[in-house]
């Protein structure tokens, strides 16, 4: 079982999805869950299947004190960097609940002070915390389903399946067909930068 909140103060969990990928937007999280709150299956999103998470979403958001999820695309991760691109993200996400935090747990190890709300990172965090988990399952459920629907307009990047991963059916696309508006330029979106065109 995931540690719960055991304190009396509104503790919000916040995550990332996606700042590995070629293609799309780093989607953030945060999640205030109610103290001592147990909801079944709750974990990584990545320990969970793509049903799983799409069954937890609905109770998250009904259960939650408050959730927020953001987005931050392709021309801003290439203007300020993945890294800098997923804490803005988290900050979003943060600037969206509909209650001010009075802790914030990341997970990772790298964040910057929110509205000088006290943090603090946790290295998988999102397997330990539930208020982390349950913003990994919003942030990896939102963005897979905005790369669903853009993939519908470039099927043959398989965006369904892929997510806008680096999977060799993914990067075989990039090769064939060039990249397109949603791939982010600054990422090595093939080995040793082979030429690449931009649709």
């Amino acid at each position: 079982m995931l540690n719960v909140q055991l304190t009396s103060f509104l503790e919000a969990g916040t995550d990332e999805a996606g700042r590995g990928c070629l293609a799309g937007p780093v989607t953030a999280a945060a999640v205030i869950l109610p103290s001592e709150i147990n909801i079944p299956l709750l974990n990584d999103s990545k320990k969970l299947t793509e049903k799983q998470r799409h069954v937890l979403r609905p109770l998250i958001e009904k259960y939650s004190i408050s959730y927020g999820v953001a987005f931050v695309y392709q021309e801003e991760i290439d203007r300020i960097n993945i890294l800098n691109a997923s804490i803005h993200a988290m900050h979003l996400a943060l600037e969206k609940l509909k209650i001010k935090p009075e802790y914030i747990l990341i997970d990772g190890n790298r964040f910057l002070p929110y509205k000088k709300v006290p943090h603090k990172c946790i290295i998988k965090g999102d397997g330990k915390y539930q208020n982390i988990a349950a913003a990994s399952i919003l942030a990896k459920t939102y963005r897979d389903d905005y790369m669903e629907k853009i993939g519908e307009a470039f099927p043959e990047y398989k965006w369904k399946n892929n997510k806008g991963y680096p999977t060799q059916t993914h990067r075989t696309a990039i090769k064939k067909y060039g990249a397109t508006k949603y791939h982010r330029k600054s990422f090595q979106l093939l080995p040793n930068q082979i030429k690449i065109d931009f649709k």
